[in-house]
């Protein structure tokens, strides 16, 4: 799901974006603005608040961190 929002909103295909993470590596940096649209989108479709906090932050130095975060605050929710 991270990735299709993050495709989409870089006008992107989310096929080749996987294959640039998985040659990048999966350290390939979040850009915050994108951050902040992707959060707004996955808050509104599921429901669910992700924490402003350290660890939220820190999770946005990649895109791999950043999706887990998310997966995380999903499965959290009741």
């Amino acid at each position: 799901m991270v990735l299709e929002f993050l495709a989409e909103l870089q006008d992107r295909d989310a096929a080749g974006l996987r294959a640039e993470l998985e040659q990048e590596g999966h350290e390939l940096p979040v850009d915050s603005i994108l951050v902040v649209e992707i959060l707004t989108r996955i808050e509104e479709r599921y429901g669910v608040k992700i924490p402003a906090d350290a660890q939220a932050a820190r999770s946005t130095r990649s895109v791999y961190t950043f999706a887990r975060t998310v997966l995380d605050a999903i499965e959290e929710q009741p």
